[in-house]
């Protein structure tokens, strides 16, 4: 058997206490937005055996644009892209590119060795790979019988 239920309208108006958790919780767990609606880069990070290996996506980057440092356990990677002068005789209609910069910093899961590290950017993915250091590497003991 159907129920049937009144419609209430002032049942569907949000409260004044649902709008503020709503502008809260977005405010809270939506990705750091910067100027000009860019945010910080897409990020994947994960670990083998051997190395951690970092990939963020920064379309619209040159190489030369990136500079990635590591100091302890924390990598940072920043990037520039600098607007070009302004051209006064021109009255701009849409202007949509991203003329901006970021910055990312992430905590290392391990120990790695910075020496070692390498970088590679391809088709606007950074892709950085620590090698893990000796020391936190998995070993394996042989089990012997007696």
């Amino acid at each position: 058997m159907t129920k049937i239920i009144r419609w209430e309208p002032a049942r569907e108006v949000m409260t004044l206490r649902e709008a503020m958790d709503h502008l809260f919780d977005d405010a809270f767990t939506r990705p750091l937005s910067l100027r000009d609606g860019w945010s910080a880069p897409s990020v994947d990070m994960y670990q083998t055996d051997e190395e951690v290996v970092v990939k963020a996506s920064i379309p619209g980057f040159k190489a030369e644009d990136v500079q990635i440092n590591v100091t302890g356990d924390i990598l940072t990677f920043r990037g520039e892209i600098k607007r070009e002068d302004e051209k006064k005789d021109k009255a701009w209609h849409i202007r949509e590119q991203r003329w901006d910069s970021f910055e990312r910093a992430l905590a290392l899961p391990t120990e790695v060795v910075t020496d070692k590290a390498k970088a590679e950017f391809e088709n606007g993915i950074l892709t950085i790979t620590l090698p893990k250091a000796e020391e936190v590497k998995p070993k394996t003991i042989t089990v012997k019988a007696k």
